[in-house]
């Protein structure tokens, strides 16, 4: 019993310490003897705190995968495809965490409700990876959602933050709806809601009729549901102007955190439920959407954060790849694309903050970075050609394994068209460099030295960005082992 409680600790701990978080900034900054302190740097450095206690309690109950397994085996599963998944949450929760102090300080931001509300839904996302159940995996989805409305709108003073918030509320409540009426025609038609009953009642008898109808619309209503959660196209809409109006701590995490819980969900079930290759063909038609889109609607773009949300549309698209291929090759792939991206948006957001510090609102605003921060200036070209897919950055290594995959799954159609699409991105990521090193801006703007969390923080994804294609071995090792623990 002590070693399945260990095995589930990581989960104990986060929602306790979210809890304590929330009863130590409500008692002390209510406090008159202490003069009513905001404590928000305070809430913030224990929220890092907790969350890498967390990563480092999951790091030493990976030995005790296998006897989890027995009493997680009802509504989740646990196996190194999670661990994985999990560890890589982890971390991008405390890359958030790190760049809002500096943003509190410069905002005058001074709710510390703000951090107590990004392990809640990390917590959500840390049940919603090994969910193995319908049931589960809705009710970790809208835990983690609710959090995502109120931080969305969490900056109260501005009136984009707030208008952010009520979209989402708003927006949300349709993909949800969606959802849950797919999980209960897959309960109506089969009677069934665990991934491993689901898999034997699709895979060994032959369901025609009425069964097989509410099955397709099942699983399509469950893929248009997951797909808004990420912003994949055709159901974007929402996310240029959320990107947009929300903090900028909040944008990043809500780039990266959804994609990895949702991908890994929705690949245990594309492994289980693929009845009649439905999902195979709904993630091979966004996939191809969200490339074009992505790489199209960014150029028409003037503000510093809207072409980054437009190029989260696009990366989707990649991502998808790995689910269309239906293979432990695309899982692989899936899994390289996910981590690369994640190490990626952690870096451009990390130099958002500090250039938005000076009121840079406009991508002219950037002309002639280079001379007065050129140490900036390189760190953001080198990201923004690492997203165009330029060698021998990071970017190329994911979209290579991405389109060999596809390839290698008989794909034709998908690989040309991200290569093509990756092409003329690659004008506009390369129009940002052109901007920064060669134009001369409206206004000369003194930028403020960046802090030192994120100096840390663009320290350790710019490496990882330069060194990852030169020295592959290690992540393709470590993604082949998770891919083939997910079908096994």
């Amino acid at each position: 019993m002590f070693n399945l409680f260990l095995a589930v600790s990581p989960e104990i701990f986060i929602i306790n310490a979210t809890f304590i978080l929330l009863i130590h900034g409500v008692v002390f900054s209510t406090s008159k003897k202490d003069d009513y302190p905001p404590l928000v740097s305070n809430v913030g450095w224990l929220g890092l705190l907790s969350v890498l206690i967390t990563l480092l309690l999951l790091a030493a109950g990976a030995p005790l995968l296998t006897i989890a397994h027995l009493f997680w085996n009802n509504f989740f599963r646990r196996d190194n495809f999670t661990y994985f998944c999990q560890i890589l949450l982890l971390l991008s929760t405390a890359g958030t965490i790190s760049m809002c102090f500096d943003f509190f300080e410069k905002e005058r931001f001074d709710a510390s409700e703000f951090i107590v509300l990004i392990p809640l839904p990390t917590r959500s996302m840390l049940l919603m990876i090994p969910a193995h159940d319908l049931i589960a995996m809705y009710l970790a989805i809208e835990l983690q959602s609710l959090c995502f409305y109120v931080i969305a709108a969490s900056k109260r003073k501005s009136e984009f933050s707030t208008e952010a918030g009520s979209k989402y509320l708003i927006l949300g409540a349709f993909p949800s709806g969606i959802l849950l009426f797919g999980c209960s025609m897959i309960y109506g038609s089969t009677g069934a809601t665990h991934f491993d009953q689901l898999a034997k009642i699709l895979t060994g008898y032959e369901i025609t009729g009425a069964r097989s109808s509410g099955i397709f619309m099942g699983i399509l209503f469950i893929a248009v549901g997951s797909l808004f959660k990420i912003t994949a196209v055709p159901f974007h809409m929402w996310a240029p102007d959320i990107y947009e109006g929300s903090p900028t701590p909040v944008t990043a995490f809500l780039s990266i955190a959804p994609k990895i819980s949702i991908s890994a969900n929705m690949s245990r079930v594309s492994i289980v439920a693929s009845y009649g290759g439905t999902l195979q063909q709904i993630f091979f038609f966004c996939s191809i959407a969200s490339m074009i889109l992505g790489a199209l609607a960014a150029m028409a773009q003037t503000k510093v954060k809207r072409p980054l949300a437009h190029s989260s549309i696009g990366h989707v698209g990649y991502i998808r790849t790995g689910f269309s291929c239906g293979t432990i090759e695309g899982i692989q792939s899936l899994l390289i694309g996910i981590f690369i991206y994640a190490s990626m948006t952690i870096d451009a957001f990390a130099i958002v903050p500090a250039l938005r510090q000076t009121r840079v609102k406009y991508i002219a605003d950037l002309g002639a970075l280079a001379k007065t921060n050129p140490i900036s200036a390189m760190t953001f070209s080198i990201t923004m050609f690492s997203y165009a897919g330029i060698p021998p950055l990071a970017g190329f290594c994911s979209k290579f394994y991405l389109f060999f995959a596809a390839l290698g799954c008989g794909a034709y159609f998908l690989a040309p068209v991200g290569v093509v699409t990756s092409v003329i991105g690659r004008f506009y990521y390369i129009r940002l460099a052109k901007r920064m090193f060669f134009d001369r801006p409206r206004t000369w703007i003194l930028y403020e030295p960046m802090d030192r969390d994120k100096s840390l923080l663009l320290a350790m994804t710019s490496s990882f960005i330069t060194s990852s294609f030169p020295y592959p071995s290690p992540l393709f090792d470590l993604t082949h082992q998770m891919a083939l623990s997910s079908y096994l």
